[in-house]
């Protein structure tokens, strides 16, 4: 399949699962939409990987340092409240090592590519883009917090998301975004946007409804 197929194939999943994911959950089966929130993570995924246009160990290496900067900064916090401060995950999210899903650290992969992309179209300089994605990044997280609990996903002490939170996200993001930026593949990144467009609309949706 031609890289224009599989990006036009791969858009009309992205929003089939999105629009179906929305009106699911708004369902009175949401229960069974939320379990499988993380089919739809490991879909961002795999989606990205499919719409890469050489596939190499450089790519895989590159996604090990989101995973593993999301993995211990995860654990210290739902363990010790360290970082972004003291929370736990819930059900939803899937095989947890330590309290912290799996699919979580997908998630984190998922958001530095895509924030990754974005960035590219604003500036050059490894550090600048870096900053600007890991805001991009917290602007996410800032849409999600409020439906966390809601889902399941997880949930801050006394239900309140401390600013330490986002300070923690910006600067675990930030140096996430300049190891990974320091490796060069190319992704497509108008996918990026219609993922992070996607992520964006979905949780959105749910602050008013």
């Amino acid at each position: 399949m031609s890289h224009k197929n599989k990006f036009y194939v791969s858009i009309f999943t992205l929003w089939l699962f999105t629009i179906s994911g929305i009106f699911g959950i708004l369902s009175s089966h949401s229960e069974w939409f939320l379990g499988l929130t993380p089919l739809n993570l490991g879909l961002y995924f795999l989606l990205i990987l499919w719409n890469l246009k050489k596939h190499s160990l450089k790519f895989f290496l590159a996604c090990l340092i989101p995973f593993s900067f999301g993995f211990v900064s995860e654990f210290l916090g739902a363990n010790y409240g360290l970082i972004f401060g003291s929370y736990n995950y819930g059900e939803n999210l899937g095989y947890k090592i330590g309290g912290v899903p799996i699919m979580i650290c997908v998630n984190w992969i998922v958001l530095t590519i895509i924030t990754s992309d974005i960035s590219c179209y604003f500036h050059r300089n490894i550090f600048v883009r870096s900053l600007l994605a890991a805001f991009m990044m917290v602007l996410l997280d800032i849409v999600i917090e409020v439906s966390a609990p809601r889902f399941d996903f997880w949930e801050f002490e006394n239900g309140i998301v401390p600013i330490q939170n986002y300070v923690g996200w910006l600067f675990v993001s930030f140096l996430s975004h300049v190891g990974f930026q320091q490796f060069h593949f190319e992704t497509h990144k108008k996918f990026s946007i219609h993922v992070f467009i996607a992520i964006s609309i979905f949780f959105l949706t749910f602050l008013i409804v």
